[in-house]
This record gives structure tokens, C-alpha cells and sequence, in this order.
């Protein structure tokens, strides 16, 4: 079975807790603060593996967790931090965030690799909240809690040769003679339901991947028959060879076939026409095959370059075969030549935007609960210990602080009343000293 796309859920993991302790020393409060700080949680890392070609092993698994870091120790030490959970992908895969669609990674490269969801960073130990005031703190932060979220992998297949046209033109035969792909063959239309790779060598000892991809239909770029699975593997090649029935076995015009399939992809993408394109004629051994071939050449000109063959008989294979790593030589030559950064124009910035449009937090009612809500205040709540009195009362000045307490009070907050924040509920009082 071939897998191209997925969606699977990544988190990254969470931060070690921080320890309170002290030491022992003389003149020195409670011995002195010697918490340490806890060990960063560990990131997942998606990393291009060349003997993958399909996301299967997705369809078994589909939670990926890295490990948490180490809680902080005393006298000083920090917890260690956890090792990355590294997550091996075929080369093609395109990951993406589901929820606001954003492509976080494009992994193309042998040995690639793209953090996916970051680990939480380590709580900090009471050593670090010693001040002249409270020398002896019993403050420590749990870890920060791992990125976590839903993530789309899709597989563009990666080849420098796609074969593309209608179904039961060809396109699987020819693959099986220049190579030694064995792609499935049978007389009815989509045989082909996965993309077949295989290397071509030419006898000049140039080689290239070749690409045989599902057929093609009307409406494929909406959808229809297998469209847009097809589609999605066309970006990726640098040279089409579009195969085509010019017998007419099943009834169509060459012509029209050839129109149709190059429209499907404009209305897909519209680059996707533009991109280097060879006829293959195929079925020349059948009758009326020489005189569509002369009607073809006709109407779409000099331009288009047509290579009768025939994949049964392998009638003009080894001309079509030159002229397909000519042409694909000469567009790897292109872009090496094409400068990647105009050296001449502006200086591209990277621009980095401040999280603070929206808003801090909200607060909404529900009964007789107030509820508050925002991405500093929750990850504020989960990484406060409530087991110190001093944590406790830190965190009653940082709502404080955040202007929580003023706002609680505007929408009707009175002493007594349930505030909730996240998974804490606790009692609202004029002088917000939560116990």
C-alpha cells in the first residue's frame, strides 16, 4: 500500500521540574537556597531517511512524545535534558501545521532535518529566586510544558521524470521497459492506483528517475478519479514525458487527450504547463497509428517535440530515452546557472513580530464562574508548584502584575466567587492570597 498523506500528532517534551532544597551553612538562612533547575524536555525532529518512500509507518503510529527532562536536584544540580525524539521521513515529505496550515518543514534532502515540536524548557530551582529580601526562597517552577500539535505530512514524490496522460495509454509499460520497475499492467483503466519509481540508465551511462504516475481524467484537478493524488507528484519532476494512445484504441483523439491533460494541470497549477514537456507517441504498432501521428504534428507545431514508440515492441524507445536526458540536462544546467540571491537587490530581512496583538487575556463568565484565559496565564498556572507558600504567593503578584485581579474585579468579581485558570479553581479574595 502507498501512503502520501497523513496527520499525526507531535509533542514535544515537558521540562524538568526545579527543586526546592538548602545546604547546610553556618549564619546562612535555613542553610542556603541549593535547588537546582530541571533539564530541558526533549524537541521532535523529523530527519530525511533515503530508504523510506512511503508514510505507512504513520498509519500505525500517530503520537509522537518526546521524553521530559530531568526534575532539578540539590546542591546545585540541574536535571539533565532530554535526548530529541528523532523521526526518520522519505525525502518529498511536506509537513504541515493543521490548524493554521502553515508548512512548517519541506524535506527533500538525504539527512534533513526540521524541528517539529519544540521541548519545554526546564523549571528553575529556588537558587534562582534568592534575593537580599527573601534569601531562603521556597520557590521553584515546574517545566514549561512541551509544543504540542496536529501536523499534516504529505509525500511528494521526488523524480526527475514524470509520466503523465490518460489511463491505459502506456505510461506503466514504457517504465517496465527502460527499467526494472515491475509496476502492475492489466487492461483497464487505473492499474496504476500508486506511483511506481524506477531508474532509467541510458547507453551513453547517463541515468534518471523516472516516475509512473496515475492516470489522469477530466476534472482531475478538482478531485475527480485520481486527481489530485496524481497532481501532487507532478510538481516535484523537472521534465514531463506526456505518453499518449496515438492509435485512438479506446475511441479519443490524440489531440484532445493531449489538450485536456495539459489543461488539468493549468487549472491545478498554472506554473505546472510551463514545465518541459516531451510527446511520446505511443502504440505505433496498431493500425491508423501513422495517421494520427501526421493530424497530431499538425495541430500542435514544430514547437512540441513528438517521439513515435511503441512500448510493447520498443519501437523508438532509445531515441525518446536521449532525448529526455538531453532535455533533462539541459534544465539541471539552467537552474545551476539560475543565481539563487541576486546579489544587487535589497537585503532580505527576517522580520520578527510581537506576540502581544492579541490580547494578554480574556476573562468570560459561565454561571457563577469566572473564567480566565490566555497563553501566559495558563502556562503560568502550570508552571507554579502550589506545594511552597512563597510559590503561591508569587503567583497571586504576577496575576496582579498582568492587571488579572483589576479586570476580575470590573466584570463583577466579588470576594468568594470561583476563578478558574486552566485546571485551577480557586476562591476570589480583595487581598488575592491564594491558598
Amino acid at each position: 500500500m502507498f501512503v502520501d498523506i497523513v496527520k499525526v500528532f507531535a509533542k514535544g517534551g515537558d521540562g524538568g521540574n526545579g527543586m526546592v532544597a538548602f545546604r547546610r551553612e553556618k549564619y546562612v538562612p535555613y542553610g542556603g537556597p541549593a535547588g537546582g533547575d530541571g533539564g530541558r524536555g526533549g524537541d521532535v525532529i523529523f530527519e530525511v531517511d533515503e530508504g523510506l518512500r512511503t508514510l505507512m509507518d504513520f498509519r500505525y503510529q500517530r503520537e509522537f512524545k518526546a521524553d521530559r527532562g530531568e526534575n532539578g536536584r540539590s546542591k546545585g544540580q540541574h536535571g539533565a535534558n532530554a535526548e530529541p525524539l528523532v523521526v526518520k521521513v522519505p525525502p518529498g515529505t511536506v509537513v504541515k501545521d493543521v490548524e493554521t496550515g502553515e508548512i512548517i518543514a519541506d524535506l527533500t534532502e538525504k539527512g534533513q532535518r526540521a524541528v517539529i515540536a519544540r521541548g519545554g524548557r526546564g523549571g528553575r530551582g529556588n537558587m534562582r529566586f534568592a534575593t537580599s529580601v527573601n534569601p531562603a526562597p521556597q520557590i521553584a517552577e515546574n517545566g514549561e510544558p512541551g509544543e504540542e500539535r496536529w501536523i499534516e505530512l504529505e509525500l511528494k514524490l521526488l523524480a526527475d521524470v514524470g509520466l503523465i496522460g490518460y489511463p491505459s495509454v502506456g505510461k506503466s509499460t514504457l517504465l517496465s521497459v527502460v527499467s526494472k520497475a515491475r509496476p502492475k499492467i492489466a487492461a483497464y483503466h487505473f492499474t496504476t492506483l500508486v506511483p511506481n519509481l524506477g531508474v532509467v540508465r541510458v547507453e551513453d551511462g547517463r541515468s534518471f528517475v523516472m516516475a509512473d504516475l496515475p492516470g489522469l481524467i477530466e476534472g482531475a484537478h478538482q478531485g475527480v478519479g485520481l486527481g489530485h493524488q496524481f497532481l501532487r507528484h507532478v510538481e516535484r519532476t523537472k521534465v514531463l514525458v506526456h505518453v499518449i494512445d496515438m492509435a485512438g484504441s479506446e475511441g479519443r483523439d490524440p489531440f484532445e487527450d493531449y489538450k485536456q491533460i495539459n489543461e488539468e494541470m493549468r487549472l491545478y497549477r498554472k506554473d505546472l504547463v510551463n514545465r518541459p514537456q516531451i510527446v511520446a507517441a505511443n502504440k505505433m504498432d496498431l493500425p491508423d497509428a501513422e495517421v494520427y501521428l501526421e493530424m497530431f504534428k499538425e495541430k500542435v507545431g514544430p514547437d512540441v517535440p513528438v517521439y513515435p514508440i511503441s512500448a510493447a515492441t520498443r519501437q523508438g524507445i532509445k531515441e525518446l530515452l536521449y532525448a529526455i536526458a538531453d532535455l533533462l540536462e539541459k534544465v539541471e544546467q539552467e537552474e545551476a546557472e539560475t543565481p539563487v540571491i541576486d546579489q544587487a537587490g535589497p537585503e532580505e530581512r527576517v522580520i520578527y513580530r510581537s506576540q502581544l496583538d492579541e490580547p494578554a487575556f480574556t476573562i468570560r463568565r459561565e454561571n457563577e464562574i469566572f473564567i480566565v484565559e490566555g497563553k501566559r496565564v495558563e502556562k503560568l498556572v502550570q508552571m507554579t508548584n502550589f506545594n511552597y507558600h512563597d510559590s503561591v504567593i508569587r503567583f497571586s503578584r504576577k496575576l496582579k502584575e498582568m492587571g488579572i485581579e483589576d479586570a476580575l474585579r470590573e466584570r463583577g468579581a466579588k470576594e468568594g466567587d470561583t476563578v478558574r485558570i486552566g485546571e485551577l479553581e480557586f476562591e476570589f479574595t480583595e487581598s488575592m492570597d491564594y491558598e
